[in-house]
């Protein structure tokens, strides 16, 4: 199956030599489950022809909000628009969650609880994920028809089910923690609030459910491909 994966950002160069690009992230977090990757570069205006072309999509996080008056944004979720009417399966992270809900119609904001950095909890159906989160902006309103299946006292729109056709998440499950320790010192330092950096920091050693959630989205591109060959 190829996944088509919608890139969104580049990686600060002072981070890219040792880690990739997002794209390469997701690759490796991915690796195993049957995929073969293609990678548009969206923020640099590359757009897939149709959505037809790959089995599903997998749009990353990106340093930008998709409240940002960029043409490369409107099109973006002109294109989501198209694949779910199409039932071609997305899975979105992070920017991806946030730009999915929005091209659907939910709303997307800069939350009022500020930066969430690091290792947070969140509750699902299946019992408590914690997974790395970067991010400003939230789903304040998903679109209707949304399910909640994921949320924390911080972040309550943070894991979403559009049916058998979308996926999304808030937090980075594709980050571990050499980048995120990078990611803090590179682009925290001065953006985000020291104390929200320092307990980031602490966390950094600790487990993460990664592995369940690319199993979780390995698991809805297999399932939501077959249906879509039916």
């Amino acid at each position: 199956m190829k996944i088509g994966i919608l890139q969104t950002g580049h990686v600060a160069t002072e981070l890219a030599q040792e880690h990739g690009e997002y794209s390469d992230m997701f690759q490796r977090f991915l690796a195993g489950h049957g995929f073969a990757f293609q990678v548009w570069n969206v923020v640099d205006d590359e757009f897939p022809e149709a959505p037809d072309i790959a089995g599903g999509w997998l749009i990353t996080g990106s340093r930008f909000s998709v409240n940002d008056d960029f043409p490369w944004i409107r099109r973006l979720e002109e294109f989501l628009r198209r694949c779910y009417a199409e039932t071609v399966p997305i899975v979105g992270i992070c920017f991806g969650h946030q730009i999915l809900a929005s091209a659907l119609g939910g709303k997307v904001e800069q939350a009022s609880q500020g930066w969430g950095v690091g290792r947070h909890r969140y509750e699902t159906p299946e019992g408590p994920l914690n997974l790395n989160a970067w991010h400003q902006d939230q789903v304040i309103v998903p679109p209707a028809g949304a399910e909640i299946i994921g949320s924390s006292r911080f972040c309550r729109y943070a894991m979403l089910s559009y049916g058998p056709h979308g996926l999304s998440f808030q937090p980075h499950p594709e980050f571990d923690a050499g980048f995120l320790s990078g990611l803090i010192e590179v682009r925290g330092v001065g953006l985000v609030p020291a104390e929200r950096l320092s307990r980031a920091r602490d966390d950094l050693g600790k487990d993460t459910d990664s592995e369940r959630v690319a199993d979780r989205i390995a698991s809805f591109f297999h399932t939501a491909g077959q249906k879509n060959c039916e």
